[in-house]
């Protein structure tokens, strides 16, 4: 069943969320959150239970929040020709993993096993392989894409290489020279769109003719 978040959550997941991506897990603290939000510390543990449970509920309400932004996205797209919106499609997915990429280094296994998790993802991954499938459709229809290969093989790719880059930068980052962590987050993003597109049309036999 899906989690229905309070207003009180959601100001409080929101301000987690923030401090938690400019300082990392471990360096945000209960007190940082609770002066932040502008509330008493034991609201923590009256809304979620610990600082350890809230991340849970952070991850299925940003889960939730990203499921609604794709169907907007999406909706935003739906006019443009089928190699645009693919194009757009794998953009849009590599920048989302890359903004939220703090939560890999607190995303347990447990977390993303948690029942309501598990079913919110799997609905989100749905829906982008149902998109995804229009698209490839439209593109044989209309002669530009010639092959079909299966739409959840390409998310698969899509995200398997983005969550590859994100867990091993210090492999990555040997082929993107940067002077610093945000320069070196920009430029990997982007060289892992430019690869990922050419897969992508390469298996779709897309004829840019």
């Amino acid at each position: 069943m899906r989690k229905k978040f309070t207003d009180k959550q959601i100001n409080i997941l929101d301000v987690a969320e923030e401090l938690i991506a400019k300082k990392g897990f471990d360096g945000t603290s209960v007190r940082d959150i609770c002066s932040k939000a502008n509330i008493n510390v034991a609201m923590i543990s009256y809304y979620f239970g610990s600082k350890e449970k809230m991340m849970s509920y952070l991850y299925q309400y940003r889960v939730q929040r990203t499921k609604e932004s794709f169907s907007e996205f999406a909706q935003t797209i739906k006019e443009g020709k089928p190699e645009m919106q693919m194009k757009e499609i794998v953009n849009y997915v590599i920048s989302l993993l890359f903004k939220y990429s703090y939560f890999h280094g607190f995303v347990t296994q447990e977390m993303r096993t948690l029942d309501n998790v598990k079913d919110d993802l799997l609905e989100f991954y749905q829906t982008c392989v149902g998109r995804i499938d229009e698209i490839v459709k439209r593109g044989i229809v209309s002669g530009v894409f010639h092959n079909a290969p299966k739409s959840e093989d390409i998310l698969t790719m899509i995200i398997g290489s983005t969550l590859f880059v994100i867990r091993n930068k210090n492999f990555y980052e040997i082929y993107v020279p940067a002077n610093n962590d945000a320069q070196y987050m920009k430029e990997a993003e982007q060289k892992l769109k430019n690869s990922t597109l050419l897969s992508v049309f390469a298996l779709l036999d897309y004829d840019a003719d």
